[in-house]
């Protein structure tokens, strides 16, 4: 029942860059680096970055996630060149992606609740929220058999607004960004599933 998946902006940096994130994959492969280590390797590069937040250095944070950015390019590419691909990979790949995120969002809550800055601890909560959300929804919409890659505001998307907040130390300016925008991509997506469904009714009949 899955519709054939629309390229999202993830799949045009991808295909973008591949030129320059292939020559490392083999590198790394040549040396026996396995895929999963790079993915893990971004999971401890989120840690260090979310240490920093804590700490307010907002400029250094948004410096280590932009150097750990390709490791979410690398390690697929890895497990694809290499032969190693497998439902396993793809599974810890997309599970440490949420964690990554979470724990970025809440050392940022950890952060403002020093102050204590209440709105934005509400903001960080409700952009915490849209985001896993936007996951939650495309997961468990293929696995009812819909398609759901549409949106606004995908990871990537998230990324590439919160990052520049951090390196330019406005993190709440992204922050309130991605809790607008995050939600509704979340709506988004929910349409999109109901759409597909009344669709599959009216096949039916």
């Amino acid at each position: 029942m899955i519709n054939k998946e629309p390229k999202t902006f993830s799949d045009f940096l991808r295909t973008t860059f591949k030129g320059a994130i292939e020559p490392i994959a083999v590198f790394l492969n040549r040396l026996g680096v396995h895929p999963d280590v790079v993915t893990l390797f971004g999971l401890v590069g989120h840690i260090v970055a979310g240490y920093l937040v804590i700490g307010g250095h907002m400029t250094v944070a948004g410096i280590v996630i932009l150097v750990m950015a390709p490791a979410d390019f690398l390690d697929g590419t890895m497990a694809r060149l290499s032969g190693k691909s497998s439902i396993m990979g793809a599974f810890l790949d997309s599970v440490t992606d949420r964690y990554s995120e979470l724990i970025l969002m809440g050392c940022l809550l950890a952060f403002y609740l020093q102050k204590p800055d209440w709105i934005s601890c509400l903001a960080i909560y409700a952009a915490a929220a849209g985001s896993i959300l936007v996951s939650y929804i495309r997961s468990k919409a293929e696995g009812l058999g819909f398609n759901a890659k549409i949106g606004l505001l995908s990871r990537v998307e998230r990324y590439i607004i919160l990052v520049p907040a951090l390196i330019f130390n406005y993190p709440m300016v992204g922050i309130w960004i991605i809790a607008v925008l995050a939600n509704f991509t979340a709506l988004q997506r929910i349409w999109h599933v109901r759409q597909q469904y009344l669709a599959s009714l009216a096949h039916k009949e």
